[in-house]
This record gives C-alpha cells, structure tokens and sequence, in this order.
C-alpha cells in the first residue's frame, strides 16, 4: 500500500487497517461470497472503477479503501488521485481501481462505508476547527466512538485538524463526577490520583462550578480541569481564575453554534463527542468505467 494515501500529519497503524478491513469483509461476504457477481459475471472479467466524493468535505480512509480492494485480489492497481486530509470539491475523483470485476464488486462497499463515515468525521473535524481559527482552543475528540473502530475515527479527526483526547482508560487519569462522589471529594481522589500515578501520567480533574475549582486549585496536584457544561460567563470566569496555571478543556453540549463562543472564552481545549459519534457520513460512490 502507497503510503501516499495517508494523512501527512497523522499515524495509522497498518495492523489496525487489517484487522478492521478483514472483520468488515467477512461480515459482508459470509459464507458464500458475493453471490451475484459470482452468478452474473464471469471470473476473468476486468473493471475499471473511480472513487468520487459527491459532496465537498474533507477525506479520510483512503488507505482502508485499498486495503479492501486488495485484500480480495492483491493484483488490483490503485491510482490516488487524493490523499487522506485533503479538502475536495463536489465530484472530485480520488482513486482509480483496476482489476478483476467480481472483488472490485465485492469489496465496494465495505470501502465506501469505511471511507464515507471516517471522511465525515474529518469533515466535521474540520468544520469545527475552521470556527475557531485565530483562537487558542483547540478542537478534541473524546471517546464516544463507534465501537471497534476507536483508532480509525481518531486518526480521521487529526486529517481533520483536530487533535486526540484519551484512546482509552488506560492512557490518561480523568477524574469525573462520579469518581469524585466515590472517593469522597476532590481532596480525597485527587491525592489518591497523583499517589497512584506515574511520573508521565496527568491527571485531568472535572469540574461542574467555580467552588470546585477553586477547591482544585488549593489542593494544587491536578494537571489539567475540564470545566463540564458550563456557560460561557462562567467559563471565562474558571480561565481568570486559572490564570494560566493548567490547561483548561471545555465540555458538554458544545456544537457548531456554540464554538466560536466558547474559543473566544480563552479555554485551551474543547472537546466534542459530536464528532465521532454523530457526524453525518460523507457522501462517496464508486463509478465503473469499462
């Protein structure tokens, strides 16, 4: 695989391509294959085909795209045209395929699900981080994602612009509400956190109001606050009061109506589940041509 299909800015893990592709095309072929090209076209029967994008946006998942296709029938040529992270106009082509006409059929949409939803992500991504431009904040994922394809939407969020929150529980200490009820306060589970921590580790800590905050920054061992569901008065009291001492990350219910609002607040981060999980799919195809 070209290695001309990845997003020059973002590392995607040829181990993760093939577990996540082989998975899709089992799921999709079954037992008995694709059973209406095998009935309707004969085995020695060539195609040629393009991937287009339909709508502008901002790709993502080229490199599964082939895999996929290749996957099926190593022998089949692809030509990239566009390169993950690249911001196309309607009707763009990206990839040209070439090879024998039964894989390139069976493998068509597993590509396009694949390359439709993690451009889509991108896309969104790179809505939000346009609507911040000229700001300090920048624009985080979470882990709201479709499940088994957790690095994939990741990845798909850096073409996009956007930088990577945790991957997973186990590469960050992010104390949230429910942590704190447990332990009995922010005293109590921030000094249990930074006891139990790694010199490399940082611990990020939730907070709901400005007494917490206040509480957070007289214990003094947090790393980062993630101000969750404030307003925006109250957040650019929290950024005041920090004066710059730690990071702060804005959470909860921020929307492409909210953004710009909540950057100008001078928070340093602003996370959106929104984006993995509820990003509209952009709308790819794929155009044979004999």
């Amino acid at each position: 695989m070209t290695t001309s299909l990845f997003c020059p800015d973002a590392f995607l893990s040829p181990l993760e391509i093939d577990v996540v592709v082989t998975r899709a095309l089992a799921e999709d072929l079954g037992r008995a294959g694709d059973v209406t090209s095998i009935a309707t076209i004969p085995e020695d029967t060539p195609a040629r085909a393009i991937v287009v994008a339909r709508e502008a946006g901002v790709i993502s998942g080229l490199p599964l795209v082939a895999a996929a296709f290749q996957k099926l029938a190593p022998e089949i040529a692809i030509a990239a045209s566009a390169r993950d992270g690249a911001s196309v106009a309607t009707k763009t082509a990206l990839m040209t395929v070439q090879g024998p006409a039964r894989a390139v059929l069976a493998a068509e949409r597993v590509a396009l699900n694949l390359l439709g939803r993690l451009s889509g992500v991108a896309t969104a991504t790179h809505e939000f981080v346009r609507r911040v431009a000229g700001t300090r904040t920048r624009i985080c994922c979470t882990r709201k994602t479709t499940p088994g394809l957790r690095a994939l939407e990741k990845y798909a969020v850096r073409c996009g612009g956007g930088f990577n929150h945790r991957f997973g529980l186990d590469d960050a200490i992010l104390i949230k509400d429910n942590h704190i009820a447990v332990a009995g306060g922010i005293r109590a589970v921030l000094e249990r956190a930074r006891a139990a921590a790694g010199h490399l580790v940082k611990i990020e800590i939730e907070v709901d109001t400005l007494d917490q905050l206040h509480e957070v920054l007289a214990v003094g061992l947090a790393d980062a606050a993630l101000l969750d569901n404030m307003d925006v008065a109250t957040m650019r009291k929290a950024v005041a009061l920090v004066a710059g001492k730690f990071p702060l990350e804005a959470s909860g219910g921020i929307t492409l109506d909210t953004i710009a609002e909540i950057a100008n607040t001078g928070v340093d981060y602003a996370s959106s589940g929104w984006i993995t999980h509820s990003a509209p799919n952009l709308d790819v195809a794929l155009d044979i041509e004999m």
